[in-house]
């Protein structure tokens, strides 16, 4: 008879992001990424949009978008999904100021999903 051994998980507090907490590489700028990724997911689902007809707002190939899609950014910068979103309706706006800390940190405001919902309503029912 296989006799099984429990092991015990340690689980801690995150940081917040989940990238530093893996220990990955830039853990910051993948996190960026994934917030803007879900943004452009959230677009493109409420506009009930195929892969195919966001791909050519976004200017890419269908399976690109279907990468986008499952949150797989990896092989777009930041400024290429900024530049998604713009095709997408949207204004990104960068702030820089100084910082309290010894380094300063990068993030990203994006609205609540209910706002972005209320734009999209008010959007297709004045076109």
């Amino acid at each position: 008879m296989i006799r099984k051994t429990k092991k015990s998980v340690r689980a801690g507090k995150s940081s917040g992001n989940v990238f530093a907490d893996l220990g990955l590489p830039h853990p910051e700028q993948e996190f960026l990424k994934a917030k803007l990724t879900l943004q452009i997911y959230r677009l493109i689902k409420r506009r009930d949009l195929t892969q195919t007809e966001a791909g050519k707002i976004l200017g890419i190939k269908q399976p690109h978008v279907s990468a986008l899609m499952r949150n797989r950014s990896g092989t777009f910068s930041l400024e290429r999904l900024m530049d998604f979103l713009t095709a997408l309706g949207q204004d990104v706006e960068i702030t820089v100021r100084p910082t309290r800390k010894e380094h300063g940190e990068v993030s990203v405001s994006l609205p609540p999903a209910d706002a972005t919902d209320k734009l999209l309503r008010q959007e297709s029912s004045s076109g």
